[in-house]
């Protein structure tokens, strides 16, 4: 498995001679990324679902199989684009990829904002780590053992002591930092630190991706 951050929450992942571009935000560059086999949206705040550029990344990857949550699906549907609405649990192929969607709402930001959709993806293949991003949600049940963990550090939604709960509970291999544009570099070190002392007993793996380029995993 080949793994990119394009910034944010944004993941390119190749695995089993799939392309998989996960949640093009308006944090991320993903201008110049083609030949893809699959969009992933976990939900359609614009930090993971990038309104202005969408349209253009969907018509420069004619054959990528576009999947969403329910209401992302919707959205984008009344703009005349093909989505396909993904539901939790419901696995299918892109390739010999398989991609599974687990959870249901984004977690809460607070009581005055309505929780919407929000569909975390697993991506597992014969031979090859698995890989899941949550979206921006912490509770989600993923259908398998996670080897590679996309895990949001800083959003208003959620405390670092929250990060660390979800990274015990899912047990991953080692993680990968997302969610993280909010940060300056040093508060971003000193989240990757929490997260790596103490998101496993005797810590767990951080591979850091920003900026890194590609990177097998």
């Amino acid at each position: 498995m080949k793994v990119t951050h394009l910034g944010h929450s944004c993941l390119l992942v190749e695995s089993a001679g799939a392309r998989v571009l996960i949640d093009p935000g308006t944090f991320s560059d993903f201008d110049a990324v083609d030949g893809l086999d699959a969009i992933l949206i976990t939900h359609q705040h614009p930090d993971h679902c990038d309104p202005e550029k969408i349209e253009g990344l969907i018509a420069r990857n004619p054959k990528a199989r576009v999947g969403a949550d329910p209401q992302t699906s919707a959205v984008l549907q009344g703009e005349g684009l093909e989505v396909s609405a993904h539901e939790a649990g419901a696995a299918y192929e892109v390739g010999s990829l398989t991609v599974t969607p687990a959870g249901r709402l984004h977690a809460e930001i607070h009581p005055y904002i309505d929780r919407i959709d929000n569909l975390g993806v697993l991506l597992a293949a014969d031979g090859e780590p698995s890989l899941f991003h949550p979206g921006d949600a912490l509770d989600a049940e993923p259908a398998a053992p996670v080897d590679v963990l996309a895990v949001p550090v800083s959003a208003p939604w959620c405390a670092v002591k929250e990060t660390i709960a979800f990274v015990r509970r899912i047990q991953p291999g080692r993680v990968v930092p997302i969610h993280d544009a909010l940060l300056v570099p040093p508060a971003r070190g000193m989240y990757l630190k929490h997260v790596g002392d103490f998101g496993l007993d005797g810590g767990v793996e951080v591979v850091d991706l920003a900026g890194a380029g590609p990177r097998d995993l």
